[in-house]
C-alpha cells in the first residue's frame, strides 16, 4: 500500500461511483449530476476519472457545475474531503504546462501542440483568446509570464478552481487494494508507488491486460483512444473503460463499483 499523496484510499465504503472524461461536455453531464444526486447513498464515494475540461469552449463552467455537485453531496451526506476524488487527465495535464509555459524551453512547439488536443477551448472558456499565447510565445521569458500570471489570476478568481487544479490526484484504491481507478493507463511492470506519466497518456498494450494487476482484479478508468467499446464488452473484463471514442458523441459512461471491484451498475448519459 502507498501513503504517497498523489493517490487516494477509498476507506470505509460499499459503492464507489466512477465518471469517465467529461471533456466539457455540460449539457451530457446533467443527467449523469441528476442520477447521482437521486440514487447517492450514505457511504457511498465519488470519483471523476480525469479530463473535465478540454474540447469545448466551457471547461470552466464544467468544473464549477462539477464542484457545485460536491458541495452538495458533502451537505447532504456529511462527506469529507478525501470521499469524492479528482484525478489528473491529459487535459488537466496539458492545461497545467499552459499555466508554467513561461519555464518552457519550447513554448511555442508546446502550445501548438497541446491547442491541437483541446487546451485552445479551455482557454477560451476563462475568456483568453489562442493567438495571445500564440502571439507572446516568441517573445521570451519575461512576456510569457506576464500572460501566464493573468490566466492563473483568473482561474484564482473562480471560486474553487485553483483548488481543483492544486489538487488533483494520480490515482485511487479501494481500501481492499482489488479496485484500481485510474485516468488512462498503468505500466504494468512497475508497482503503483513507481508509475510515471502514464497514467494520463497511457502505456502500450494496457488495453490488452488479462490478469489482476498485482492485487488489483479491477482496473477503471475514464479514457481511451480505441474506437470499439461498449458498456457491456467492459463488464465481464479485468479492464473497465468508461469513455466512448468518437469525441464528437459527447456520451458520458459512468458506473458504480463494489470495493473488491465487483461491477454493480453501469450507465451512460442521455
Amino acid at each position: 500500500m502507498t501513503t504517497d499523496n498523489k493517490f487516494q484510499e477509498l476507506t470505509d465504503t460499499d459503492r464507489i461511483w466512477a465518471v469517465g472524461s467529461l471533456h466539457s461536455s455540460i449539457e451530457s453531464f446533467q443527467s449523469i449530476k441528476k442520477y447521482i444526486l437521486s440514487n447517492f447513498k450514505n457511504g457511498d464515494k465519488l470519483i471523476f476519472l480525469g479530463n473535465l475540461i478540454g474540447y469545448n469552449n466551457q471547461s470552466k463552467e464544467i468544473i464549477t457545475d462539477v464542484l457545485t455537485l460536491r458541495f452538495n453531496l458533502m451537505a447532504k451526506f456529511n462527506l469529507n474531503h478525501e470521499d469524492i476524488v479528482f484525478l489528473r487527465g491529459a487535459q488537466e495535464e496539458m492545461f497545467s504546462k499552459l499555466l508554467q509555459l513561461q519555464i518552457a524551453p519550447n513554448p511555442r512547439e508546446i502550445i501548438d501542440w497541446i491547442f491541437s488536443h483541446g487546451v485552445d477551448q479551455t482557454l477560451v472558456s476563462y475568456d483568453f483568446e489562442p493567438d495571445q499565447f500564440r502571439n507572446i510565445a516568441t517573445q521570451g521569458t519575461m512576456q510569457i509570464n506576464k500572460l501566464t500570471s493573468k490566466l492563473n489570476t483568473k482561474i484564482s478568481e473562480t471560486p474553487g478552481h485553483k483548488e481543483f487544479f492544486s489538487n488533483l490526484k494520480h490515482a485511487a484504491f479501494s481500501d481492499s487494494m482489488e479496485v484500481l481507478f485510474v485516468n488512462r493507463g498503468v505500466d504494468l511492470s512497475r508497482p503503483l508507488s513507481a508509475q510515471n506519466d502514464c497514467f494520463w497518456w497511457g502505456y502500450q498494450n494496457f488495453s490488452l491486460i488479462n490478469k489482476p494487476y498485482n492485487t488489483f482484479r479491477r482496473i477503471v478508468r475514464g479514457y481511451q483512444s480505441n474506437q470499439h467499446n461498449d458498456l457491456e464488452y467492459s463488464k465481464n473484463r479485468i479492464l473497465c473503460t468508461l469513455f466512448k471514442q468518437p469525441l464528437e458523441n459527447k456520451k458520458i459512461l459512468a458506473g458504480i463499483f463494489a470495493k473488491n471491484g465487483d461491477i454493480l451498475e453501469l450507465f451512460e448519459s442521455n
